[in-house]
C-alpha cells in the first residue's frame, strides 16, 4: 500500500499556486502508477521511492521539474525526456502549467518503466571520481548563506560542480561593490534551488 508524507502535503501548500495543480497531479498519478510507492522528502523536495529511488518533483518561482532516478536507463517509448545537463533539474523540460505534462498514461508508462528498474535490482553504475581539489568558501559568502536557511540548505546539497560556479563568480569580482550584488544575486538564486547559469538549463 502507497504512503503518503505530510511534509509533501506542506511543500504543495506553499508553492506557487500555479505550481499546486501540477504538483498534485504529478503526485496523484504516480500513486496510480505504482501501488506501493513511498513518499519521502530529499534535498528539500518531494520524492517517490519503490524498493529505492525512483522519481521526484519540484516547484521553483516560474516553473516545476519532474524526473526520474534512472531516466538514462530507461526505455524513452514515448520520446518526451528532455535533454538534461549536470545541472539541470528534472526530464520534461520546464513545467508551467498543466499542458506541458505528458498525458497521465504516459506519465504512468515512464513510472512503471521505472518501477521495473528497481524490481530488477538494476543500478546506475557510475564512473570513478577523480580527486576533486577541496573547494574554499570564502567566510562573507559563509556568513550569507547562514542568513538564508533556504539558500543554505540548498547550497549544502549542491553538487560540487554547481558550488564552485558560484563561488568562482563571487571571488572573481573585481571591486567590493560587484563581489556584494553578486553575494546577494547568488544568495537568492541558490534559495530558489538555482544553479549560476540557470538561465541557460533546460
Amino acid at each position: 500500500m502507497s504512503t503518503k508524507d505530510k511534509r509533501i502535503d506542506a511543500y504543495i501548500a506553499r508553492s506557487a499556486d500555479f505550481a499546486k495543480p501540477i504538483l498534485n497531479r504529478i503526485r496523484k498519478v504516480v500513486h496510480e502508477a505504482c501501488p506501493d510507492v513511498v513518499e519521502t522528502v530529499k534535498w528539500g523536495m518531494p520524492h517517490f521511492d519503490y524498493k529505492g529511488m525512483m522519481c521526484g518533483m519540484a516547484s521553483f518561482k516560474e516553473h516545476c521539474s519532474f524526473g526520474f532516478w534512472k531516466a538514462k536507463l530507461m526505455n524513452d517509448y514515448d520520446k518526451k525526456f528532455a535533454p538534461v545537463g549536470e545541472t539541470a533539474m528534472g526530464h520534461f523540460g520546464r513545467i508551467s502549467s498543466l499542458k506541458d505534462l505528458p498525458s497521465d498514461a504516459i506519465i504512468k508508462r515512464y513510472v512503471k518503466e521505472a518501477c521495473r528498474l528497481n524490481d530488477a535490482g538494476v543500478r546506475i553504475s557510475r564512473p570513478a571520481q577523480k580527486s576533486k581539489t577541496p573547494l574554499r568558501v570564502p567566510r562573507y559568502f559563509k556568513a550569507a548563506l547562514a542568513k538564508s536557511p533556504m539558500a543554505k540548505l540548498h547550497f549544502d546539497e549542491f553538487p560540487y560542480s554547481r558550488k564552485k560556479d558560484y563561488v568562482e563568480w563571487v571571488t572573481e569580482a573585481k571591486t567590493e561593490v560587484t563581489r556584494d550584488k553578486r553575494v546577494a544575486t547568488s544568495i537568492k538564486w541558490i534559495s530558489e534551488g538555482k544553479g549560476r547559469n540557470w538561465k541557460y538549463e533546460r
